[in-house]
């Protein structure tokens, strides 16, 4: 779940990562702002710091101050306008300026329209005079460059007196390309962009409208054919709207990089055969974790020199720091030294049911390599991180810098709520992105404990806790007191939800059911103890919902078969039965879809962080997997990273550096190499959220109308509700590419 990025002012760069397709047409009446008329209010609208705004009566109207020294230093505006090279765009809209000590005024108001990044390329800038008396304007220019990040504004600073601005109807139309037309996903052969295994499954996507077996070939590097076979029609893809076939080339064991596929006068993306291509993924998608650390410095030496930075949020200046944190106004009466842990998104916000689900699978990824006979998983020296060869498993070392902070969250003894857990911990409002941590200057608050995250705590403290017993037995007591007394909390004050609306500076992260929280934390909790006090709280179950954050249902069953002797028999039976049939499901929605996706919604739409759920899926099967050794399990799971990798809809790899059409422009405050060249993208292994059907923030409404729900996604760091990236999506790959790579 995401982040509202703050509103861009002309000055702030906005760099533009896709160029529309320029047509040799006339302008259409397409129009290309949001809620022109404010009937949502002021969603979609931003203003200056010092132009307070509201709408009333379908008129948004601003407070514009006297003074300032050029026109932009007072502005109303809306961002992420689409714009065409060379077409016409026309702006209408009906304005009044009122002033503070007559009836009426005369204002200077510019209406811009432009690129918002250097040197700021223009369509129109015009200086309207605006009086007392309600008036339409009609500006009229050609715009001329193309991007997804055009700004309208109005611009008034520099006002002799101050003046009430009021605006309505506000229409731009313009443009030959319609509202989410003008996107090219390439060579309709879809494969695997990054590597396929020598004796793994091979398998491809081929977007053609023709109802009979097509011809293909897979070529070697020099051109030479290797193998040829006819496609199998799979039909209509209901989630991308395509007409799709399937290749399986799996028999082909020969290595080589530069592989390609060719169907008719189509050729994909080239791809590497190699032994074990999932190591080294499995490693970028650790390494992630070290380089998104809060409360110290990113050393060169690990993260290499374009990802290191000083430590974040310890005090130091300009940080108000995690160092001493107090509640939000009207809160608490205490502080709490919170320094640590992983920052959970795009924001700067580090929040408690996210890294429990993150650390609970970094975890469950090495106790599953300890018992699977996976030495690279279990051991140490997999990552690079500073711990690394301290004679500890890397995983272990990770999940700690999580697990200590989610401790450093619960309200201490002696405060009302003793033993809860505070939801998260955030600016005070949304950090400007980009924004590196070590210059955040903004004040720190903690939010109100809920249920939620108490059992979080509760749960991955308590795995902490077997874990850790054999590297560091005082820290293993440690996790489990606050385990124990978390989950005591939570039994006594089960009902305690984050609010639903607490989404500034940070995202809400609400959840009014945790009876499967109270049934994750209840199988942590007897694994590690043997407690039968906990049995009677065992109750949630697998189910095709998979598992979230937010539903962790399938946490419980997963729990159990990773430690099946630890479990009275029925449990463990029951857990079986629903974990294989779940599986089954996933396998099935794999087989029938005309791409390799797990998630076959059953409304049909990709929520946000879809890509997370199929690498959630993915785990059930290859849970299923341990639990059968049937191949069709693992096959299906590495399916599942195809998918990812760029066996989909939209042609497109959904991990940094991993393929040629790779996603780079994740919303990040601190790798936003989009917004500013000086920064990097995010490093190797960042996993995007994926298609979201909602559409969810403004360039994906702008740019994506009418997507099939499998292609609504941009790589775009303004896309949050596509692009974002986030700890538990992370988790989720690495937790997959550790099983890819871990087993045969």
């Amino acid at each position: 779940m995401s982040k509202r990025p703050g509103w861009v002012a002309v000055g702030i760069a906005s760099a533009l990562s896709i160029t529309l397709n320029v047509v040799p047409a006339h302008a259409a009446d397409y129009q290309r702002i949001l809620n022109g008329s404010f009937a949502d209010g002021e969603t979609d609208w931003w203003s200056s710091g010092n132009t307070p705004s509201s709408v009333t009566d379908g008129q948004l109207c601003a407070q514009v101050p006297a003074g300032g020294t050029a026109v932009y230093s007072s502005m109303i505006g809306q961002n992420d306008v689409p714009l065409e090279a060379g077409q016409k765009y026309t702006l209408t809209f009906t304005a009044t300026a009122t002033g503070t000590t007559t009836a009426t005024t005369a204002a200077a108001v510019h209406a811009v329209l432009q690129l918002a990044a250097a040197p700021y390329p223009t369509a129109f800038n015009k200086a309207l005079t605006v009086t007392g008396t309600p008036t339409t304007f009609t500006v009229s220019g050609t715009a001329p460059v193309g991007g997804l990040h055009g700004q309208l504004s109005f611009q008034q600073g520099g006002a002799a007196q101050p003046f009430t601005l009021c605006l309505s109807g506000v229409s731009l139309t313009g443009g030959a390309i319609g509202p989410g037309g003008g996107r090219d996903f390439g060579s309709p052969v879809r494969v695997n962009q990054y590597a396929y295994e020598t004796d793994g499954p091979k398998q491809a996507s081929i977007v053609d409208p023709s109802d009979s077996p097509l011809p293909w070939s897979l070529l070697d590097a020099s051109g030479n054919v290797v193998s040829t076979g006819e496609t199998r029609v799979s039909g209509m893809d209901a989630e991308s709207g395509e007409h799709v076939h399937r290749v399986d080339f799996s028999a082909v064991r020969t290595p080589g990089t530069g592989y390609t596929l060719a169907v008719g006068a189509a050729t994909s993306y080239p791809f590497t055969i190699e032994d074990d291509p999932y190591a080294a993924l499995r490693k970028d998608a650790l390494d992630f974790f070290y380089d998104d650390r809060s409360g110290t410095a990113i050393d060169a030496a690990y993260a290499g020199t374009a990802y290191a930075r000083p430590a974040g949020h310890l005090g130091a200046a300009p940080n108000r720091g995690d160092t001493s944190v107090p509640c939000q106004p009207g809160g608490c009466d205490y502080t709490l030294d919170v320094r640590g842990g992983w920052y959970d998104a795009g924001d700067q916000g580090k929040y408690v049911v996210n890294g429990g689900l993150a650390a609970w699978q970094l975890m469950d990824s090495y106790e599953r390599a300890l018992h699977t006979g996976d030495r690279a998983g279990a051991g140490d020296g997999l990552m690079s991180i500073p711990e690394n060869h301290n004679g500890v498993p890397d995983l272990l070392d990770e999940s700690r810098w999580e697990t200590q902070f989610l401790m450093e969250m619960q309200v201490p003894v002696g405060q009302p709520l003793a033993g809860m857990v505070h939801h998260k911990v955030t600016d005070a409002a949304w950090t400007a992105i980009p924004t590196r941590p070590d210059q955040d200057a903004q004040p720190r608050y903690l939010h109100p404990p809920s249920t939620a995250a108490t059992l979080n705590l509760a749960a991955t403290g308590a795995q902490c806790a077997r874990l850790w017993s054999r590297y560091d037995r005082a820290f293993a007591a440690k996790c489990l007191t606050a385990a124990a007394t978390a989950w005591k909390a939570a039994l006594a004050h089960p009902a305690v939800y984050a609010p639903a609306v607490d989404d500034v500076g940070g995202g809400a992260y609400a959840d009014t059911d945790v009876s499967d929280e109270f049934s994750w934390a209840a199988a942590e909790l007897y694994a590690t103890t043997h407690d039968p006090r906990y049995l009677r709280y065992i109750t949630a179950h697998t189910s095709t919902a998979g598992f979230s954050w937010q539903d962790t249902s399938a946490l419980t069953d997963l729990t159990v078969l990773r430690l099946p002797s630890r479990f009275p028999l029925a449990l463990v039976a029951a857990a079986r039965r629903r974990v294989l049939a779940t599986a089954d499901r996933f396998v099935r929605n794999e087989q029938e879809q005309g791409f390799p996706n797990p998630n076959l919604p059953s409304d049909g739409g990709y929520v946000w962080g879809s890509n997370s759920v199929t690498a959630d899926d993915a785990q059930i099967i290859a849970t299923a997997y341990d639990l059968t050794h049937r191949r069709v399990y693992r096959d299906a799971s590495i399916g599942a990273l195809d998918y990812l990798l760029g066996q989909n809809a939209l042609n497109q790899s959904f991990v940094t550096g991993y393929g040629s059409r790779a996603s780079h422009n994740q919303q990040s405050r601190i790798w936003a190499n989009q917004l500013n060249p000086a920064l990097p993208t995010p490093p190797p292994g960042t996993m995007s959220g994926g298609p979201d059907s909602a559409l969810q923030d403004q360039v994906a409404q702008q740019d994506l109308a009418g997507c099939a729900p499998a292609t609504c996604y941009l790589d775009d760091i303004d896309s949050y509700s596509t692009n974002e990236l986030a700890i538990n999506w992370n988790s989720s790959l690495a937790w997959l590419s550790g099983f890819a790579a871990g087993t045969d």
